[in-house]
């Protein structure tokens, strides 16, 4: 989970590929008025936000109640998003990607070809609720390399890779 930037699918694929198990994009769950929407530079509202996160929280529950595993990118900015998407599962662990408004603004300045603008960026980090002890989430600095940053996302996960 992070903001918009914060690398959740650079992180979450090459963490996925390391474990050897499937990556998915929150963002292919959005229905196509979200990704209008915040194309034309428009911050959702709750309101535009529960179905998407039911239909996430859906697919946690298909694969995990299948016995799979996945890795899913997801801003669960607040934690009433959040606790749409676990409904208080304990078998799902939450990694809190976290830096700074500075070196994320920098960062989405040299994306292409992505529907968040960057001047959601502020709406993103007023929106934002890091998660809380009681959430259990792994939280890691994105200041450093990817590889590093999924070395600790491991460590801290108590997970070897595949």
């Amino acid at each position: 989970m992070g903001v918009s930037g914060s690398g959740k699918s650079t992180v979450g694929e090459t963490l996925a590929a390391r474990l050897g198990w499937p990556y998915e994009d929150a963002d292919q769950f959005h229905p196509a008025s979200n990704v209008a929407k915040m194309s034309a530079g428009h911050p959702l509202t709750d309101e535009d936000r529960w179905p998407w996160l039911k239909a996430i929280a859906a697919e946690i529950d298909r694969v995990c109640d299948a016995g799979g595993r996945v890795v899913i990118g997801c801003s669960a900015l607040k934690r009433a998003y959040r606790d749409v998407l676990s409904h208080h599962r304990t078998d799902i662990r939450l990694v809190y990607l976290k830096g700074t408004q500075a070196l994320i603004a920098e960062r989405l300045g040299r994306r292409k070809g992505h529907f968040m603008p960057p001047g959601l960026l502020a709406s993103q980090f007023n929106t934002l609720e890091p998660p809380t002890s009681d959430e259990h989430p792994v939280t890691v600095s994105i200041d450093a390399p990817v590889d590093d940053i999924v070395d600790t996302i491991l460590r801290q996960l108590k997970l070897s890779p595949a």
